[in-house]
């Protein structure tokens, strides 16, 4: 029987996000849109993510712009997004009156497959969106954040899958951020979940640790349906492993792709003068390329891997990576196994830095590290010691129900708050992720309309979002 393998073409957001820090311009994507196009890509996963951020802190553009010109050069394919449930695009959860505003403009603007996950796999935090989605007719894919740890059994993955199916989902991602997958685990993985639950299933894995193409094998002979990849020159190291590979890899197999090898070589050829430009820039850092089977070890995701490293550096203890590696686990260890995705992936990696530079563990504390440990992020896979819970919180009251259930709407609180400076319907959804970045955009893209130039800054080697 055969089963043509699909393709999720990663290069216009998870590619550049995982080596470059999500700086690909919407004008650098422009003249390979058609030819991305034509290839029959199953989608494009072009935005969420961190694009959205990076669009207005960093890139000045207007992130609806961006979708609306993808949606203009691509009629032919799916164009896909990554979405943080409640949290949306944002790093605090929302009212739902919010999540569902931003799904219905999404859907309206040319998104068609919102991947939608929560960072502890915590299934009442991906309601609102799963029924959102399903309301705009758009195709709900819900994601497994994958990791390792004592709780993260096959049964576990199998059970949350359930819970996944009984919520509306149309299918479901096993999304290994961190690299944490090895063949034969994958293996296992798809067959049990494929046993218990009638659901396509698509697999997602980075190349850190070096096994992404023999996970991709191993999972699509086990029964996966879709597979991510990303365009060769944005391929390895922290990012996926190669479309074309991977397509030559299942040719004239009962997997094979159909996709032309001759037409994706034109697109490696656009990509490669982009990956040399931002070698030269300073952009892409080498070290973002080599495989590291210690990810294995430290289970650091790569945008997080790359966002670590530019912290340490502003800090000038660029030299203390190893030691704030070694950290992490620990940190997530008693943070009750969070797997590490935005934004966990922040909250423990940031704290991890802190561990280190300040000497103490825990000396100093993020806000976003308190509010994790006190369960305003959902519930953790595993329970949070109490006595690290008070020692980090104190006296406050860990939150037991869907933190989402202690919000009111906010919707029309946010529109009321920058009236001045709503041009278009979508402009209240970014100043409610990005508060202060969102209103700096909105002036600077007052100032262009009017004629006020205003120096450009090189925000190049600033932090940024995984």
């Amino acid at each position: 029987m055969t089963k043509p393998i699909k393709i999720t073409e990663t290069a216009l957001r998870d590619a550049h996000q995982s080596l470059i820090a999500t700086r690909m311009t919407t004008d650098e994507m422009l003249p390979i849109l058609d030819d991305l196009d034509k290839i029959g890509f199953y989608s494009l996963e072009c935005w969420g993510g961190a694009t959205f951020d990076s669009c207005l802190r960093f890139l000045d553009e207007d992130p609806w712009d961006r979708l609306r010109t993808l949606k203009d050069h691509c009629k032919n394919t799916k164009l896909q997004m990554l979405f943080r449930g409640q949290n949306m695009l944002g790093y605090r959860h929302y009212a739902d009156d919010v999540v569902e505003y931003f799904v219905q403009r999404s859907v309206a603007n040319g998104i068609d497959i919102i991947r939608i996950f929560d960072a502890l796999n915590d299934i009442k935090n991906l309601q609102t969106a799963i029924k959102a989605a399903k309301k705009e007719g758009a195709h709900a894919q819900v994601a497994i954040s994958y990791t390792t740890g004592p709780v993260f059994t096959d049964e576990y993955y199998v059970e949350y899958a359930k819970r996944i199916a009984d919520a509306g989902a149309d299918s479901i991602c096993i999304k290994d951020m961190a690299a944490l997958l090895t063949p034969y685990r994958t293996e296992k993985l798809v067959k049990a979940i494929k046993s218990e639950i009638d659901l396509p299933l698509q697999l997602h894995t980075h190349y850190t640790s070096g096994l992404a193409s023999m996970c991709l094998i191993k999972g699509v002979e086990a029964g996966v349906d879709m597979i991510d990849t990303a365009i060769s020159p944005l391929a390895l190291g922290t990012s996926h492993a190669p479309t074309e590979s991977m397509v030559a890899a299942f040719m004239g197999t009962p997997y094979d792709t159909g996709l032309d090898l001759q037409a994706l070589s034109r697109i490696r050829e656009y990509f490669m003068t982009l990956r040399e430009k931002y070698i030269k820039s300073g952009l892409l850092d080498p070290k973002m390329l080599a495989t590291n089977a210690n990810a294995l070890i430290y289970q650091v995701p790569g945008g997080m891997l790359s966002n670590l490293l530019s912290q340490l550096k502003q800090a000038g203890k660029e030299d203390k990576l190893d030691e704030v590696l070694q950290e992490v686990p620990r940190v997530r260890k008693d943070s009750g196994y969070p797997p590490l995705v935005t934004p966990t992936s922040q909250i423990v990696g940031t704290q991890a830095v802190f561990n280190v530079i300040t000497g103490e563990r825990y000396k100093m504390c993020t806000k976003e590290f308190k509010d994790l440990v006190a369960g305003k992020y959902g519930t953790t896979p595993m329970p949070i010691d109490k006595e690290f819970q008070k020692k980090i919180i104190g006296d406050i009251e860990p939150v037991s129900c869907r933190p989402a259930d202690l919000l009111k709407p906010e919707l029309d609180t946010l529109r009321a708050e920058i009236p001045q400076w709503i041009d278009r319907e979508e402009d209240v959804l970014s100043y409610a992720q990005f508060q202060k970045v969102a209103l700096d955009f909105f002036e600077r893209r007052r100032n262009k309309r009017v004629g006020i130039n205003s120096d450009k800054v090189d925000f190049k080697n600033q932090i940024h979002p995984v």
